[in-house]
């Protein structure tokens, strides 16, 4: 029953939301927007242009297509399309660090942080830059170079203008460079605060608190920073100021350079040339929670400026939600800051006491699910702001976007990479919102622009902050409207195996989105050279001869010469162990805690000999047995003897984690924005309170343990989910990540009360032969927990709904009448005697009629287990009562072997009304 407990917490806490369940569930799998019109997302190809940089930030497509971008530690990089060659064009000393009162320099987010061209570039070639000089002196500088060919000129340097700014204190830089029709500049500029002292507005007036008030920088009327600045750069290197920014020229503590003013961090900015309006992501600050008497739940922000303004920051977050105008003395909370009246009395502000008003966000979204922007998911956020697509500027270009997208902005999200769609009306206001390519794959995309060709260009910079990383890229996206490449599929019977291999060889799989005819050529290959073997079948044969590695390459063409190639490694001289993993007693679909399993591992290998005649060590045989969440091992498609990744089971934590966001600032053994895994396991080794501690922090936000550094909330993660997380990662204190070894013949007792299924894992790695390197079998066996999630089924019937809700990791099963069913595909019942299962009937809310269960097997109609009683419903009005599930046992007809088994739901007196919302099943032997 304690099983049962657990296992069912969850599903209380999302019934008790589950208030009219039927109309929510229609409402949850409503599309925010009809994607009936979309382009086909097969006619876009994302190629990889350049990968493995460090720390990419901000690009400009050249009018000839060579890409300019620039990687945060100071290099100016430029990419060829015609030589295909990316090369460093220049070096720029830069400040990458900020150095404490005390000496002690940290990382900082400084450095090289934006560049783009001149309008005019075919005719002057000027080069724009703004970074972090290296040097003592706190400042940011916008300048200029020319680039000649592929040379940038630093003799040719001029400064345009200065941003003073300190460096006592990490973070907020903004940085990025844009123009408008009109030729005037556009540089965003962050708050230059530390978020490290407050999840929420940082507004700390205290002496010596400088680093820590944003009212210093982004309210401040007379400072630079935490804006988005509008100037007009002159021949001479000078600038003017155009007409119509914030602050009239002349007026008294105020710059004239400012056009909006209240932002905490404009990462990216993009000016719409046709429009003039402003658009930029606004990266939030990190609460969880809404405070009382402190400030809202942190939220991040797209913003439009159709006009000079105010957006808020630090008094307001998102759609003006207002912060208490906080005593950082005395913690006191003092009132609500009112947006049609925002003033900054700061000591630290050298600016107008009264503000403009505040305007609120095109759209905001906290780390949860929003309710008015569903379509942003949940998660971490870094909100980033692209170009605006317009088909006529792209007359004649090779590859314009589709008509489709003629007007709309994109938009996307680094934390969570997704690139979004956004159409507007001719009055500039939002109409709808869609995602671009959801299918594609981006890792962390950091600037956006459209090239020449018409070619969306993505810099993608990487998994991890702070990091070169090897999955951070250079890519253009495609749109291919007339004949595609074929898209090609090979695969190989065997990839390795003693001489002679015969290997067949395999296209099944490959299409042609167009229909055109195809042929086939392979390429067998010898890496240590040599004359290729050419044959043309779609699906041939081939036998080895000699040990060695080869490839074999598979290119395809379609009739009108457009070709695509993929290959394979296959290993010849060396054949692959086998490796068999039984269970010698019992069920094999189930565990049960407390009871042995009996198992044996048995290994064969040609040239190693086997583990039964003692030529191949029991010590070299490697078996563990550890328990995951049976929805990740779903996810993974993991299956009794499927060969997998050791890491792939190293508990549920770990692929909750790895599914998260945590690896954008944390890595398991060295430090990043945060202190790595390993770290923070060893600190709270032996900490009795540790799981529960730092799931609170996980969850909430939160630091202060090392350094200054803060934690974003993570709301979206129930309180199981973050305790998951945190025992992983105190595994790690002594990186250890997996269970001891087993002996390869035993019994493994599973311990009580465990919560996930329990995976075996047999492998072994030979000593390879012929100079050949070494190969690995693998096999594993996946036994359940015996309590199941209904939601957890294979297949439903009509009739039977499938509620989601927040992060849990199967749907509720509503029964919406009766002879419906739910189905668990080939489940071993040797051996089970009963089932319990556990029942809500929520009368008052889905007016649920109840009705019993049946268990058959084979089919719906198939041979019948046992059935549960009548199951009545609750006449609680109680949410937590109506929704507390009933336990209804059935004894079970004695079975053998692997079914297909049904649990059919019955009522012949419920017409057309619910029955009930079953939760989970417990098998018993």
């Amino acid at each position: 029953m304690k099983q049962h407990s657990f296992t069912l917490q969850p599903f209380r806490t999302l019934a008790t939301l589950c208030v009219g369940a039927i109309g929510l569930w229609a409402y949850s799998v409503r599309p925010f927007v009809d994607p009936g019109d979309l382009p086909d997302e097969n006619r876009f190809t994302k190629v990889v242009l350049a990968e493995k940089l460090n720390e990419p930030l901000e690009m400009a497509v050249l009018p000839d297509e060579r890409v300019l971008f620039i990687e945060r530690h100071g290099e100016v990089r430029l990419f060829s399309p015609t030589t295909k060659q990316l090369k460093t064009i220049a070096t720029i000393p830069v400040s990458t660090k900020y150095k404490d009162k005390e000496g002690h320099e940290t990382e900082a987010e400084d450095g090289l942080l934006g560049v783009n061209i001149d309008p005019d570039f075919t005719k002057n070639h000027w080069v724009y830059l703004y970074y972090s000089p290296a040097g003592d002196e706190p400042k940011n500088i916008l300048t200029r170079y020319e680039l000649q060919g592929d040379e940038l000129v630093l003799s040719s340097k001029k400064v345009l203008l200065e941003v003073p700014v300190q460096r006592e204190q990490c973070c907020h830089t903004g940085g990025s460079i844009d123009w408008d029709r009109d030729g005037n500049l556009y540089l965003s500029t962050g708050d230059n605060t530390s978020p490290r002292a407050t999840l929420y507005a940082p507004i700390d007036e205290r002496p010596d608190r400088s680093p820590w008030d944003a009212q210093k920088s982004s309210a401040n009327t007379n400072d630079l920073r935490g804006k988005i600045l509008r100037i007009h750069p002159e021949a001479d290197g000078t600038y003017t100021i155009p007409e119509g920014n914030l602050f009239a020229k002349g007026t008294p503590k105020t710059r004239p350079e400012i056009y909006t003013m209240g932002h905490r961090n404009p990462y990216r900015i993009s000016v719409d040339k046709r429009t003039n309006y402003v658009y930029w992501g606004d990266v939030g600050p990190d609460a969880g929670t809404d405070s009382v008497g402190v400030g809202p739940t942190a939220e991040d922000e797209y913003n439009q400026a159709k006009k000079p303004g105010n957006f808020g920051w630090p008094y307001f977050v998102g759609d003006n939600k207002a912060y208490n105008d906080l005593d950082f003395v005395t913690n006191k909370s003092g009132a609500k800051f009112d947006p049609a009246h925002p003033f900054n009395d700061s000591p630290n502000s050298t600016g107008l006491r009264d503000l403009p008003p505040a305007q609120p966000a095109l759209i905001s979204y906290p780390a949860a699910e929003s309710k008015k922007f569903p379509l942003m998911g949940s998660g971490g956020r870094s909100a980033m702001a692209g170009p605006a697509y317009y088909k006529d500027d792209f007359k004649g270009a090779k590859r314009p976007f589709p008509e489709y997208y003629n007007g709309k902005l994109f938009l996307y999200e680094w934390m969570r990479d997704m690139i979004l769609a956004v159409s507007f009306d001719s009055k500039g206001d939002m109409t709808k919102m869609e995602r671009f390519l959801p299918n594609m794959p981006l890792s962390h995309p950091i600037d956006m622009a459209f090239g020449p060709n018409g070619d969306l260009y993505v810099l993608e910079y990487g998994t991890g902050w702070f990091l070169k990383n090897d999955d951070s890229r250079l890519v253009r996206i495609e749109f291919n409207g007339g004949n595609r490449k074929p898209n090609v599929r090979l695969a190989a019977s065997q990839k390795a195996g003693a001489v002679p291999l015969k290997v067949n060889l395999s296209s099944a799989g490959t299409t042609d989105f167009d229909g055109d005819a195809l042929t086939y050529q392979w390429k067998i290959v010898s890496r240590t050279g040599g004359q290729p073997t050419v044959l043309t079948e779609p699906n041939p044969t081939f036998t080895f001869q000699k040990p060695g590695q080869y490839k074999a390459i598979l290119t395809v063409t379609d009739a009108h010469g457009l070709a695509s190639t993929r290959e394979v490694d296959i290993t010849a001289g060396n054949q692959p162990p086998q490796v068999t993993l039984d269970i010698t007693n019992g069920n094999k679909s189930f565990y049960f805690p407390g009871q042995p399993i009996a198992y044996q591992v048995s290994v064969t290998d040609k040239e190693d000999g086997s583990l039964a005649s003692g030529r191949i060590p029991a010590k070299q045989v490697l078996v563990r047995a550890n328990y995951m969440n049976e929805a990740n091992a779903k996810e993974t498609g993991s299956s009794e003897g499927h060969k997998f990744s050791e890491a792939a089971y190293l508990g549920t934590g770990k692929t909750l984690m790895d599914k998260s966001d945590c690896k954008a600032c944390h890595f398991t053994d060295k430090k990043s924005v945060g202190p790595s895994f390993i770290d923070v396991a060893k600190r709270y080794k032996g900490d009795a309170n540790a799981v529960a501690s730092l799931s609170n922090k996980i969850i909430k936000g939160g630091g202060g343990v090392w350094g200054d550094a803060i934690m974003t909330a993570h709301p979206q993660l129930n309180q199981a989910d973050a305790g998951e997380i945190v025992k992983y990662i105190l595994t790690l204190s002594d990186q250890k990540v997996a269970n001891p070894l087993l002996p390869a013949k035993g019994t493994y007792t599973p311990a009580q009360n465990e919560k996930g299924n329990l995976v075996f894992q047999a492998s072994y790695k030979d000593k390879g032969a012929n100079n050949l390197p070494a190969q690995t079998a693998e096999q594993t066996l996946i036994l359940r927990n015996p309590v199941m999630a209904m939601g957890s089924s294979d297949r439903q019937s009509k009739g039977i709904n499938l509620f989601k809700m927040g992060t849990q990791p199967y749907p509720l099963v509503i029964v919406m009448g009766a002879d419906t069913y739910v189905q668990f595909n080939q489940l071993d019942l040797t051996g089970i005697k009963a089932m319990e299962f556990a029942v809500a009937v929520p009368k008052t809310q889905l007016s649920a009629v109840g009705g019993r269960i049946e268990v058959r097997i084979d089919s719906p109609t198939g041979k019948l287990l046992g059935q549960t009683e009548d199951i009545l419903p609750s006449e609680s009005k109680d949410p937590a009562e109506m929704f507390k599930p009933s336990m209804a046992k059935v004894s079970v007809t004695p079975t053998t072997g692997t079914h297909d088994l049904y649990f059919v739901f019955k009522n012949e007196k419920a017409g057309k009304a619910p029955l009930f919302v079953p939760a989970t099943v417990q098998f018993s032997n």
